[in-house]
């Protein structure tokens, strides 16, 4: 699509200031009838001025994809409004670069017209700012004031419970979930929490039904990932994998959370059969022409095991069970690194060759939304913050 003419209206806000902060914006076609984008986002913690320029840099960003040449911008922020007027001085040190950016952008336009409107004017605006702000809630990160505990080996290749231990930034996806996709209603928001260090992850084994308890490390681990969830609040439920390791990991948040936790057979791991304890040399050298083609095959299960394949299946089934038992809700979601992935995909409605390619730390936590119209978005990848 490509339009001439757009009218960006824009909004941002924080809970204090400084405090929890999002921004929204949309662009109507140039006589405010047809909502041609929407754009928000959670910016974690920031003042509402931030806020607003961050909602106008995306509502600029947003008319420029679609072609814009002349753009009408309204805005309740009188500060940007004027500051972008260039009737005001930006004179605060945290608006000067956003400030800059717009003008940036802007620039690129042939015409740009910037005008104050009341609150009650900008409410489709206000409203994207204020989900935004309820999404950022449960996935704001949150920095632990320590380091992490222990050294990270570098990841093995393979899709399965090997030990990943290497840390990594969060993979935060960007834009506003499904909303431009027309999904309606509260999602039900999986809060998927892999479970802490063992001995096997140390060795980087393959780690199904082996069922090793965490390591001292893991359960430093499992315990800033509980404060972190704590700190999350407005949780509804834990539900964990039967394996020890994971039920180690939920147990830390049921109690700093003060919620009783409930096992989820479906949640359990791959059984990798024969090739448990292994490592990923090790089971390829065993099986050599079995192993490679199973890296690249969910239907096929190691040898007395179990395949992605079936995983899939119980951990699709047990996606469904917690969807219709939470709707709405936030639930904690304490597993492994297979079904974590599984769920994943579920919710990005893609092929299996994201669990071989998706990594994910010991003790991250990622976030999967499943709306009841069939919707459904992921927010958070692997954050790893709080450790």
């Amino acid at each position: 699509m490509s339009v001439r003419e757009v009218v960006v209206e824009a909004d941002g806000g924080s809970r204090g200031n400084p405090g929890p902060a999002g921004y929204g914006a949309v662009v109507f076609d140039a006589d405010r009838v047809a909502v041609l984008a929407e754009r928000r986002e959670a910016l974690g913690v920031t003042t509402n001025n931030v806020a607003e320029y961050r909602g106008l840099i995306a509502g600029l960003e947003a008319a420029a994809e679609l072609g814009a040449r002349v753009v009408s911008v309204r805005m309740d922020s009188k500060l940007v409004v004027e500051q972008m007027s260039g009737r005001w001085k930006v004179k605060h040190a945290a608006l000067i670069p956003l400030a800059d950016r717009a003008r940036r952008l802007a620039a690129d336009f042939e015409q740009v017209t910037y005008r104050w409107i009341p609150r009650a004017e900008n409410s489709h605006a206000d409203r994207l700012a204020n989900e935004a702000m309820d999404d950022g809630k449960l996935v704001q990160e949150i920095h632990a004031a320590e380091p992490a505990a222990a050294a990270r080996p570098a990841p093995p290749a393979a899709a399965a419970d090997t030990g990943d231990d290497s840390r990594s930034a969060a993979a935060r996806l960007s834009g506003s979930g499904p909303g431009w996709t027309g999904a309606a209603g509260r999602p039900t928001r999986l809060l998927l929490l892999r479970h802490g260090q063992t001995e096997l992850s140390v060795q980087r084994r393959y780690s199904g039904r082996g069922n090793p308890p965490l390591t001292a490390v893991g359960r430093e681990q499992a315990t800033r990932a509980a404060k972190m969830l704590a700190a999350k609040g407005d949780i509804s439920a834990i539900v964990t994998s039967p394996l020890g390791r994971a039920r180690e990991t939920a147990e830390a948040a049921g109690a700093a959370l003060g919620i009783e936790v409930r096992v989820v057979e479906g949640l359990t791991e791959t059984d990798f059969g024969e090739w448990e304890g292994l490592t990923f040399r090790e089971a390829a050298e065993r099986d050599p022409d079995l192993h490679a083609r199973w890296l690249g095959d969910p239907s096929l299960p190691a040898p007395g095991g179990e395949s992605f394949d079936a995983v899939r299946e119980r951990v699709e089934a047990a996606r469904r069970d917690l969807v219709t038992r939470y709707p709405g809700a936030n639930i904690v979601v304490v597993s492994h690194v297979t079904p974590i992935k599984t769920l994943l995909q579920l919710a990005l409605g893609v092929g299996p060759s994201l669990l071989y390619r998706l990594h994910l730390d010991l003790a991250s936590l990622s976030l999967a939304e499943f709306y009841p119209d069939g919707g459904s978005s992921v927010r958070l990848v692997n954050d790893t913050s709080y450790l």
